[in-house]
């Protein structure tokens, strides 16, 4: 194994994972892609041991701070130790993030098991070259029916890799049903966003709920499969979500009907942006509004652009509620943070005209651990308010 030195390692001191071209001593060209280095520092001590890509903005990503074999027993210790850690703090569901890249010391790895499948994506070099022995590790853990690698991510790109999506075990002719607390939610591990189904939202999605507690009428907007309206059904309320995918419409008219809440949940296809402007013209007001757009911004040269686009969603939204009317209110681009997120609501609010109070700010679900060390491991940024 080759060693690496670097220039600065004061974030790796911290506890971060990535290290960019600019803090090696020597251009990460001279290293095999995908290949493991030790790093060092200045004076020879050993810092850990990571995968390179010479053409990547983060070079090497790390994988251990200890001496150690980077083999198959290395890969199912640290997997074993991240399916622990769901059993300890994930309840009443077959399906849930297994592995979440650098929050599980796995980075570029993401393992979701929707039942008896597992669907993994390959998101780096480093990750991608160790495929097939991690496939082997992962189905001799969790022994899943159906294995799916939804390798269709655009960040692969940026990795130099291919896009494709397969199925290397067993077969979907039926789709998996993920049971979360008493609901059901279809899943097509092959299509839609992600790996199929938002799993970061879950415990938000409860927790609006329980807020709204069944009462009034309301709007699901970029609802997707329909978790959130569902979720909202199920404890009473009427809700109708709106998607511009029919794919997605349809897939959540049978959701509403699994969990027999087919009257209560309706589905629309619309652009979100047109729908609310219709009805905030027609002085159309809800109960309640649950807002989970995409990202509006995947790059730093787009923060203006997304900035936009949230504030105008979130400024529609919150002319179409009532008084005392509540708004769950997301973004999960990492790109913009808290403090921006807030500045847009804020924006917002002035823009409506209406007066809002903070009752909780929440983040990511607990199966998508946030190193403290790593800011970009925590990009989910979650607000419900209410109109006074």
């Amino acid at each position: 194994m080759k060693t690496v030195e670097l220039n600065r390692i004061s974030r790796l001191l911290e506890g971060h994972l990535w290290v960019f071209s600019n803090e090696l001593a020597i251009s990460p060209k001279n290293f095999l892609p995908g290949s493991l280095v030790e790093l060092v520092d200045k004076k020879g001590t050993f810092l850990g041991i990571g995968y390179v890509n010479p053409n990547s903005l983060i070079s090497i990503r790390i994988l251990t701070r200890e001496k150690e074999e980077i083999d198959e027993s290395f890969f199912k210790r640290r997997i074993t130790d991240a399916l622990e850690y769901r059993k300890r703090f994930i309840k009443d569901t077959n399906s849930f993030r297994a592995v979440y890249s650098e929050g599980d010391l796995l980075p570029g790895l993401i393992v979701d098991k929707y039942d008896e499948c597992l669907s993994i994506q390959f998101l780096t070099l480093g990750m991608d070259s160790r495929q097939g022995l991690i496939i082997k590790v992962l189905d001799e853990i969790f022994s899943p029916s159906v294995i799916v690698v939804r390798n269709d991510s655009s960040v692969r790109l940026l990795e130099g890799l291919t896009l494709e999506k397969k199925i290397v075990k067993g077969n979907l002719d039926k789709l998996p049903v993920m049971r979360d607390e008493g609901l059901m939610f279809e899943i097509d591990p092959m299509a839609g966003q992600k790996t199929g189904f938002f799993l970061d939202q879950r415990e938000n999605r409860k927790a609006f709920a329980k807020l709204v507690n069944g009462k009034g009428a309301g709007l699901d907007l970029f609802s997707y499969t329909g978790a959130w309206a569902i979720h909202l059904g199920a404890k009473g309320a009427h809700v109708t979500g709106v998607d511009d995918s029919t794919d997605a419409v349809k897939q959540a008219e049978r959701n509403a009907s699994l969990n027999n809440l087919s009257e209560r949940c309706v589905f629309k296809k619309a652009n979100a942006f047109d729908f609310v402007k219709a009805e905030a013209a027609t002085k159309k007001t809800y109960d309640f509004v649950s807002l989970d757009p995409p990202a509006f911004v995947k790059s730093k040269a787009r923060i203006k652009e997304a900035i936009k686009g949230y504030r105008e969603i979130n400024s529609l939204a919150m002319r179409v509620l009532k008084k005392g009317g509540l708004l769950a209110t997301c973004s999960c681009s990492y790109h913009i943070d808290k403090a921006a997120f807030f500045d847009i609501l804020r924006g917002a609010g002035r823009d409506a005209g209406r007066l809002f109070r903070v009752i909780e700010t929440r983040s990511q679900a607990k199966d998508h651990p946030a190193l403290l060390s790593m800011p970009e491991t925590e990009y989910l940024k979650c607000v419900m308010m209410e109109v006074l």
